[in-house]
């Protein structure tokens, strides 16, 4: 069955929810690879929550590139498979 739940659905469940191990490595990883160019206005938090993670994913989306928008996917996701 398909995951038909919203970004702004997820979010609300993932609001004081720490992320997975899964999801923390895609989220230091978006940080390595675009922090300067599309989370310029974002901080690398130590242990971030879901929701942070999805927020991050939607910085990709709009201000990174095209392989910034697949990690965004990716780290969609993985805070999907971790609800």
């Amino acid at each position: 069955m398909d995951d038909t739940r919203s970004l702004d659905d997820l979010k609300d469940l993932g609001a004081g929810r720490p992320a997975s191990d899964e999801v923390l490595r895609l989220y230091r990883q978006a940080f390595d690879d675009y922090g300067v160019r599309a989370l310029w206005n974002w901080r690398d938090l130590e242990q971030p929550t879901i929701t942070q993670a999805l927020s991050i994913a939607d910085s990709l989306r709009t201000e990174g590139n095209l392989k910034a928008r697949g990690l965004a996917i990716q780290i969609e996701q993985a805070c999907r498979a971790a609800l």
